[in-house]
């Protein structure tokens, strides 16, 4: 699948994750559990196209949630998603992955990513609860909704990912 069909789809995860994940809800659990479904599939581009894929799009998607969720500040959102991205570029560089690693990164990666936000908004003072009480409320459940959203879509992800890159090797070989 072309980078600009996989640009389509997370436009869609993020439509997703804004909107109509709140409506499936229980009103108790929304303000716990907040998704990052297209920080996962950008955490899927690290994994199965290249770090620099990954880079751009938490960067993008990043952005465009600060730009429509958090106004506090911008930036904090694309620095971590392109931080997180990039790094687990970098980290699973020429490995192939299974399904266990796959989830083991998408959980570390979503984990720092969560960590990295909160710390920033503590320096910046917008934040004023503890960080273990943010663990255990807010970043543990969202932590194992993303789990769920990356074990849902590791096979659609890693087959549009190797896809794109059979088909440029077919290519090149021609």
């Amino acid at each position: 699948m072309s980078m600009t069909r996989i640009v389509i789809v997370m436009l869609l995860f993020f439509y997703a994750e804004g909107t109509i994940f709140y409506w499936l809800l229980p009103d108790a659990w929304t303000s716990r559990l907040v998704p990052h479904f297209a920080l996962v599939f950008a955490l899927f581009a690290a994994l199965y196209k290249n770090r620099y894929a990954a880079l751009f799009l938490g960067f993008g998607f990043g952005l465009l949630q600060d730009i429509v969720f958090y106004n506090n500040i911008l930036g904090v959102h694309a620095f971590a998603g392109a931080a997180v991205g990039y790094l687990t570029g970098l980290l699973v560089e020429r490995r192939r992955s299974t399904l266990l690693m796959a989830l083991v990164v998408v959980g570390f990666a979503t984990y720092v990513y969560d960590t990295i936000v909160f710390f920033i908004y503590q320096v910046f003072r917008l934040n004023h609860m503890a960080y273990d009480w943010a663990l255990i409320n807010h970043i543990l459940p969202s932590l194992f909704l993303q789990f769920g959203f990356a074990l849902l879509m590791y096979i659609p992800a890693r087959r549009w990912f190797e896809w794109n890159g059979a088909k440029k090797s077919e290519e090149e070989e021609e």
